[in-house]
């Protein structure tokens, strides 16, 4: 067994652990067209001095890397076009519930990705959502519209409030009306995109070149 390859990968992995936190950990959870090609790189160099290249010009070729990379970083916070020519910019995919057709063709995203990555959002339905973007990291970040979104500890503490002052004014008339709500099963079942994955069957259908 040759032990110089212990000593090496043990080399290798502080190295690039290194080299990796001098790129950043927005390089690592955020990954853009350039970061990608930076760790790619990376990638592929670390393993040359397993194969007999030198350790220590593998490791500086890599700092160079890195390096690279920070400067590209700088720069497109200078200048914005820079910016915009390496990183790119969000493409709306969705809008007040209505696909973006051109913007998925141009983006080669088919209906099933985007309903796959709302799915893994909790969406069940893209005519909740207000809009949709898909990120220059490939993320898709979504906004949902005003009647769907969750409610927040302040909305349930005003309507708490609401109903407490509405319960004193009506309070010691015996005779007043109650309301009652519907049963679950009164309200209609509205299709979603969890319902899609068993049925195969868009809903609303969408064009076959997007599908």
């Amino acid at each position: 067994m040759d032990f110089d390859l212990l000593w090496k990968a043990v080399l290798i992995v502080i190295g690039g652990t290194l080299l990796l936190r001098v790129a950043g950990r927005k390089s690592i959870s955020q990954m853009t067209l350039a970061q990608v090609v930076i760790m790619i790189g990376i990638g592929s160099l670390l393993i040359q001095p397993i194969v007999g290249k030198n350790v220590f010009t593998t490791l500086l070729v890599g700092l160079a890397l890195v390096l690279t990379l920070v400067i590209v970083e700088y720069s497109q916070l200078k200048f914005d076009w820079l910016e915009q020519f390496i990183t790119g910019r969000s493409k709306i995919l969705i809008k007040n519930g209505v696909l973006q057709e051109n913007n998925l063709k141009r983006l080669r995203f088919t209906v099933d990705q985007l309903e796959m990555k709302l799915r893994q959002s909790q969406i069940h339905s893209i005519s909740d959502v207000a809009v949709a973007t898909l990120e220059p990291n490939g993320q898709l970040g979504f906004q949902l519209k005003e009647m769907k979104q969750p409610a927040t500890k302040e909305e349930v503490a005003k309507i708490y409030e609401e109903l407490k002052n509405l319960n004193q004014v009506i309070h010691g008339l015996s005779n007043s009306p109650v309301l009652k709500t519907p049963p679950p099963n009164s309200v209609d079942k509205k299709s979603t995109l969890f319902d899609e994955v068993g049925s195969n069957v868009h809903i609303p259908p969408v064009p076959n070149k997007l599908q």
